[in-house]
């Protein structure tokens, strides 16, 4: 999963980005409302944490602006201004949740996985397809009643795949959702990936979608 991180504060942006990444996010992070425009011109953000406060650009017009263009990821405010009034204007704009400074890592996480429970039309906090159950509060996914171990990448690629089932991603934006700016990806890197993801569940687990990417699929 890929988030977009729009902070100025360069203590507090060091902070969550290093949290987001050991939670194994894909994280791109920005410093200001012009950097922000640009990023979201590419449309391949899962989740936006937005900070309200921000130079070249207040982060209320970079919102504003994003939704006038049809842009639909959620977004969770990040700021110290915590009147009501100043609540109501972000929410208004079209964020989706509001986060006051200082706050703890552990409930932003909570927060953004309930943001993605509801983009992806769930509300319980576990993913399941047949026998797989995914827990991605704490990173675990069992198979068959089991735990079944995978790497930081199985699980987000899985993740992907899995929220909601039967859906058809493409490799690409697989590489998306899986790597930031600064990682390197290797060309056959989703394949391998899946490669050994298909050992541990099975080879008919994973389809390949000749000419358009790859889903789950139940089993005959």
């Amino acid at each position: 999963m890929r988030l977009l991180l729009v902070e100025d504060d360069p203590m507090i942006g060091e902070s969550v980005e290093e949290g987001l990444r050991g939670e194994n996010y894909a994280v791109d992070w920005v410093r200001d409302g012009r950097g922000a425009e640009l990023a979201l011109a590419n449309g391949v953000y899962d989740i936006i944490l937005l900070d309200l406060g921000l130079p070249r650009k207040q982060g209320l017009d970079v919102l504003v602006e994003y939704r006038g263009r049809g842009g639909d990821a959620p977004v969770l405010i990040l700021t110290a201004r915590d009147a009501t009034a100043d609540r109501v204007r972000g929410l208004d704009a079209g964020g989706d949740d509001y986060l006051v400074k200082p706050f703890d890592l552990d409930e932003l996480f909570a927060r953004i996985r309930a943001l993605v429970r509801r983009r992806a039309g769930r509300t319980q906090p576990d993913i399941v397809f047949e026998q797989l159950v995914l827990r991605p509060a704490a990173h675990e996914a069992i198979l068959a009643g089991r735990p079944l171990p995978l790497s930081a990448r199985e699980f987000a690629l899985l993740q992907a795949l899995m929220d909601p089932p039967g859906q058809v991603v493409s490799r690409a934006a697989l590489e998306e959702k899986l790597y930031g700016w600064n990682d390197e990806i290797e060309s056959n890197a989703v394949e391998v990936h899946i490669h050994h993801l298909r050992k541990k569940l099975g080879a008919d687990f994973i389809k390949n979608v000749r000419g358009v990417g790859y889903k789950v699929a139940a089993r005959p």
